[in-house]
């Protein structure tokens, strides 16, 4: 029996892709900057232009670069951002590797510690963000999209007070996937999301009471997480290509 696994035969342009990634983690390359052309990155590495123009592509593909075409164009670093976390959520979403009732559960499991997190960092400014969020969600609704991303306000606040990057970039994953699906299965706005659920919450963490904003948060969590599973059939049905 052979014992031993078999060698990968790595691309030239697997290489070239990492290196070039490290050093834009490594801060050798920044948001904003210029790469160099593909002639001198060939020259640079010593190999060919279609081997550079391939890792490139992998590059822009993993949200690393961006390339722009015409005179003033070029490849160009951008800013990480949790977009392509969003991403991978949503793809496997559509794919069917993460359900409705999942995405509930973590929610569940999350939004209350950050809740509690935030009550713990209030600042003026967070508390004025907070309360105009409030009055944004009262408003009379104009769109279901537009409805969504203004209920989407109290959470992406939080999730930015607690302070933890991680926990913010799941909660802003988790939000965008949620709002993707509301708006396939086009739901009756007021049934989803009713003004006025997210008050208790914000007014725990503005008297600045971790415990009473996750007990909030949880009570909240669990109201819209069980209007989110009676949504699932529905959506299963449609598979709207508003999610691509």
């Amino acid at each position: 029996m052979n014992r031993f696994k078999p060698i990968r035969q790595i691309r030239i342009s697997e290489v070239v892709a990492e290196q070039l990634k490290e050093s834009i983690l490594l801060g050798q390359f920044k948001d904003g900057d210029r790469l160099p052309s593909e002639r001198e990155l060939a020259e640079a590495f010593q190999v060919s232009r279609v081997a550079i123009r391939e890792a490139l592509r992998t590059l822009e593909n993993a949200g690393f670069i961006t390339i722009r075409q015409g005179a003033t164009g070029g490849t160009f670093v951008t800013d990480l951002t949790f977009q392509q976390l969003s991403n991978a959520f949503l793809d496997l979403f559509l794919a069917e590797k993460i359900s409705i009732p999942e995405l509930y559960q973590v929610r569940l499991l999350f939004e209350p510690e950050v809740a509690r997190l935030a009550a713990a960092k209030v600042t003026p400014g967070y508390v004025k963000r907070l309360k105009e969020a409030l009055e944004a969600e009262e408003q009379p609704i104009k769109s279901l999209k537009e409805d969504a991303e203004i209920k989407a306000s109290v959470h992406l606040i939080l999730a930015e007070m607690g302070g933890n990057r991680l926990f913010e970039a799941l909660i802003r994953s988790l939000i965008v996937l949620t709002r993707k699906v509301i708006l396939a299965v086009e739901p009756e706005v007021q049934r989803m999301h009713p003004a006025g659920m997210h008050r208790p919450i914000v007014e725990a963490v503005v008297a600045k009471n971790p415990n009473q904003a996750a007990q909030a948060m949880k009570k909240h969590t669990m109201e819209f997480g069980k209007t989110l599973m009676e949504m699932e059939k529905t959506f299963r049905l449609k598979k709207s290509p508003i999610l691509l």
